[in-house]
């Protein structure tokens, strides 16, 4: 088989010539060897044969002289036929010895021993005819005659069993030579194939498993991101031949699309930079606005209400009022544009609180339930004040119980919460959807009130931590107060 032809066969017919050809070469090898191996063995049960047939003449031959001199010396019938039966059994040995008109030495011992075998039979059958005719003068000569020839041929039989004992055994030290000999034969075939074997082995390592494990190498690599790998060479037309070529397609393939999508992700990176500058200037803008948004009704109020308290009272508290006044704005005007911590906005409360209790003359009873390792959190400015200051004006202004006002803080899985609960009107469902939807109107009545401005803090937490759900407001009911919670992020990266 060529070269060529070899790199065109499937790989199924690979496989099937790797395995089959040392197998149908070990089969043939072993079959050789078996009958070689048999041919011998039979060689071998044939070199004593002539052996144990001379033996069971010399044996038969005894057993004719004795049933013979039975026979004469009592006369009966069992003894005659006894003398039949061994006379038969002898003679049928007798015709099976060579008559051949060989020159050999044994060749020649052997006719002998059969001609004077026939001798002899005739002999034991006269004996015996006349013993059962009463002749004892003819009967005694003939025996004594027989007597001779069966010495002789006990001689003859034992020196020719010799003779082919000494032959046979030749044969037989050159039958274990010849079957030494076939042994190293098989064990050296046995060599042969197995090296053939190893042989096949490699050629199937060669031509199947290395491209495969060429092929997976380069597929792990490839797998883990290096697409520069170098693509395998293809050596044949068989099946793995197909699937290396398709893997190295695939691999070009990929090259070219990381290639465009790397030139793609370079153009969509420049613009989107772009794209985030804008963005950046823009949240600036909304914040500075929304942060920029101070009802200046609340601002002539608590002027009013300082002006008042100056003539009621005496200087000392109307400069601690009016300074808690410059305290609160000052704070507007000092983190204006900054992220502030969630204890500096719970201190701003504490000064709107005071001042609202001036004006309102200590109505609202303000409790705070704080856990003071959470208050290092970042929160925009100016977020807890208009919160509480909602809460005054749209749920504690107008009721006749206590006015009550609790803020807590408090910590829930990855957030920190900030609870303003007041014990105020309540709010409607609908109402509470459309503050945290952005499309609440306030009332004319109540446009001195900041309205808004919860609609604000709202949007500037969404824009401060770049995600929703960010404030939740829960009320059971009308005159049942409001709650509303702040989910602060723990963590927030600097701003």
């Amino acid at each position: 088989m060529t070269k060529t032809k070899h790199k065109s066969l499937s790989l199924r017919k690979k496989m099937i010539m790797y395995f089959c050809i040392p197998t149908i070469l070990l089969f043939l090898v072993n079959m050789m060897l078996y009958i070689g191996t048999s041919q011998m063995l039979g060689s071998l049960d044939k070199i004593y044969a002539s052996n144990n047939s001379l033996n069971e003449l010399d044996e038969s031959l005894e057993r004719l002289q004795n049933a013979t001199a039975g026979y004469l010396n009592t006369k009966t019938s069992d003894a005659l036929e006894q003398y039949y039966i061994y006379e038969q059994e002898y003679s049928d040995l007798v015709d099976k010895l060579d008559d051949n008109k060989d020159d050999n030495e044994n060749r020649v011992l052997e006719r002998n021993i059969k001609h004077m075998s026939k001798n002899y039979i005739e002999l034991t059958s006269q004996a015996v005819e006349s013993k059962r005719g009463g002749n004892v003068e003819k009967y005694k000569s003939v025996y004594e005659e027989a007597t001779r020839t069966y010495g002789y041929l006990g001689v003859s039989i034992t020196n020719l069993n010799n003779q082919q004992f000494i032959n046979n055994s030749k044969s037989y030290g050159a039958m274990m030579s010849a079957l030494q000999a076939l042994e190293e034969l098989n064990i050296l075939t046995l060599v042969i194939i197995g090296i053939a074997n190893m042989l096949f082995v490699v050629l199937i390592a060669s031509t199947i498993a290395d491209p495969l494990v060429k092929l997976a190498a380069s597929a792990n690599a490839v797998s883990q991101g290096d697409f520069d790998a170098p693509l395998i060479p293809v050596r044949s037309n068989d099946e793995v031949g197909v699937v290396t070529m398709a893997f190295n397609k695939m691999v070009v393939s990929i090259r070219e699309y990381i290639s465009k999508l790397t030139d793609s992700m370079e153009a969509t990176r420049k613009l989107r930079e772009n794209e985030l500058i804008m963005e950046n200037h823009i949240k600036d803008a909304e914040l500075r606005y929304l942060q920029a948004q101070i009802n200046p009704h609340f601002l002539f109020n608590t002027l009013n209400a300082g002006a008042q308290l100056a003539m009621m009272e005496g200087a000392d508290r109307t400069s601690n009022y009016i300074q808690r006044v410059a305290d609160f704005f000052r704070y507007n005007i000092k983190k204006n544009k900054d992220a502030v911590t969630l204890k500096e906005e719970i201190e701003l409360v504490d000064i709107y609180i005071y001042i609202i209790n001036v004006r309102f003359a200590g109505e609202i009873q303000f409790t705070k339930e704080i856990d003071e390792s959470l208050l290092s959190v970042k929160i925009p400015s100016m977020i807890l004040q208009p919160i509480v200051e909602n809460s005054i004006n749209y749920g504690l202004r107008n009721i006749e119980w206590t006015k009550k006002i609790k803020l807590s803080v408090y910590e829930l899985g990855d957030y920190v919460c900030v609870s303003v609960k007041d014990n105020g009107i309540g709010m409607d469902k609908e109402t509470i959807e459309q503050v945290l939807d952005g499309t609440y109107k306030s009332k004319p009545e109540k446009s001195h009130s900041n309205g808004v401005g919860l609609n604000n803090c709202i949007e500037r937490l969404n824009i401060f931590y770049e995600r929703e759900e960010v404030l939740d407001i829960i009320s059971e009911g009308e005159n049942k107060g409001t709650e509303t919670i702040l989910y602060l992020p723990k963590e927030v990266e600097d701003v």
